[in-house]
């Protein structure tokens, strides 16, 4: 790693090789300079400067004056003054000037080493938040969903090109993958945009409760329905329903979903009277739908009718490349919300953030960024700030590929069929069961899959 230069100035022939010998020890590399006409030269042919350290006496051109002939220049590392107690008040005025510290002498030493790696630290984050900004401001978030890895650009382009569309719209992914976010930015695409948008959860309800909240009820339907209510697809007349988590809904309300999709009427819980409404349906699950219509929890017929288009959100671990945006995202908008001074992450920071696994994904990473803005003490959000949990479960994060071939292979060697076992077995685990998911990454069919799964009595 690169040694960090320091620009060491003081008139002062004995006080600047006290300083050089002190910071070398630290790590530094040091250039000296007796005076500011020799700093600003220095300066002037050296742009790999990292940090300045400047007496604020000195004849001809004073530490202040050094500092804003920097300034004219470009923009100045940080810049630390040293001063004598007498002169604090000149310091003071330097700092309104743009001078990054200021130290009284004779200089605690413990102190100037934590004050100049604390200045380059900082103005190493504000570099990288400045760097995010530029891409962020070059990749415009898309309906506030974050993301420039290529299987994100790729849903961009596919949600413009369905969403001036009524096609109807299934969206899978995992749980926390942001499946709402994307459903809302189809609504946003289309010529619905001005209407309301309405949103249910298959998941959070009882069949009676998702019933009432669907269709609506009238009076007397049944205990406590002391008047009439409308249901959410009354209310989204004109705009978009999105029913998440579809896959959770009873047989016998997918029964009364699909009676609706087929001519667009419903009628409300305990009344007669049919109603017709203009709703595009937009659908999200988690689950694979397939393998619940083999076992007779889904109904095929209705798959059908949700799933003219699909969409399949990729989990956080497979667009690595969007993380640096979204913890620069997160952690600003939770440091403003909660008044904290953080404006950054460290670098060790994001080297954990990108290779843990996030298995509850986009979700689990806001909620450990809010955590952190939330108990940080500093301008940066260290390793100490993470959750422990996050510190230590790494191993999920290895690609398959990796946990697979860097094993070392018996001195005997290993059966092809061992091998595909094992690849198998480990496919399925690194998809959570999902029979689908894990066909697509072994580059096969679910029924070649399955076949297999039966052959060597796999048990997912």
């Amino acid at each position: 790693m690169k040694k960090k230069k320091i620009l060491a100035v003081d008139d002062q022939t004995n006080t600047l090789k006290v300083l050089a010998a002190i910071l070398t020890d630290e790590g530094y590399e040091v250039v000296q300079a007796r005076s500011g006409q020799t700093a600003l030269r220095i300066f002037q042919n050296d742009p790999g400067i990292d940090l300045v350290l400047s007496d604020l006496k000195m004849p001809h051109m004073d530490g202040l004056q050094l500092y804003l002939c920097m300034r004219e220049i470009c923009d100045p590392p940080p810049f630390i003054i040293m001063t004598a107690f007498g002169t604090v008040k000149s310091a003071v005025g330097a700092l309104k000037e743009g001078v990054t510290n200021y130290l009284i002498k004779p200089l605690d030493f413990e102190e100037l080493a934590i004050v100049i790696e604390k200045a380059i630290h900082e103005r190493e984050m504000s570099r990288e938040i400045l760097h995010l900004k530029k891409r962020l401001g070059r990749q415009r978030p898309f309906h506030n969903i974050i993301g420039e890895s290529r299987k994100m650009l790729d849903i961009f382009n596919m949600v413009r090109t369905v969403g001036s569309t009524d096609a109807s719209v299934l969206i899978y992914g995992e749980t926390g993958t942001g499946k709402e976010l994307l459903a809302r930015a189809l609504h946003l695409e289309s010529r619905r945009r001005e209407k309301q948008m309405v949103c249910i959860n298959s998941a959070a309800l009882t069949e009676s409760l998702l019933e009432a909240e669907l269709f609506g009820h009238v009076r007397g339907a049944f205990t406590g329905a002391v008047g009439e209510k409308k249901g959410r697809l009354e209310m989204a007349d004109g705009g978009t329903l999105f029913l998440d988590e579809i896959g959770h809904m009873s047989l016998n309300l997918q029964s009364k979903l699909l009676r609706f999709l087929q001519d667009m009427t419903f009628e409300p819980v305990g009344g007669t009277e049919p109603h017709r409404v203009d709703v595009r349906i937009i659908t999200a699950t988690n689950r694979d739908l397939q393998e619940a219509i083999e076992e007779g929890r889904f109904l095929k017929d209705l798959l059908y009718r949700i799933e003219v288009v699909s969409l399949q959100v990729p989990p956080l671990r497979e667009r690595k490349k969007d993380i640096p945006l979204l913890v620069e995202n997160f952690v600003n908008h939770y440091a403003t919300h909660y008044e904290k001074i953080v404006q950054g992450v460290d670098k060790e920071v994001m080297d954990v953030l990108t290779v843990y696994s996030w298995p509850g994904n986009v979700r689990e990473l806001k909620n450990c960024l809010a955590r952190a803005v939330i108990l940080s003490k500093r301008r940066s959000l260290t390793i100490a700030d993470l959750p422990e949990k996050i510190l230590s479960d790494n191993d999920p994060a290895v690609p398959l590929r990796d946990q697979l071939w860097t094993n070392h292979i018996p001195e005997g060697g290993i059966r092809l069929r061992e091998m595909e076992e094992e690849l198998i077995r480990k496919t399925l685990k690194n998809s959570r069961g999902n029979k689908s998911l894990a066909a697509q990454h072994l580059g096969i069919s679910r029924k070649t899959l399955y076949e297999k799964i039966e052959r060597y009595g796999i048990i997912p």
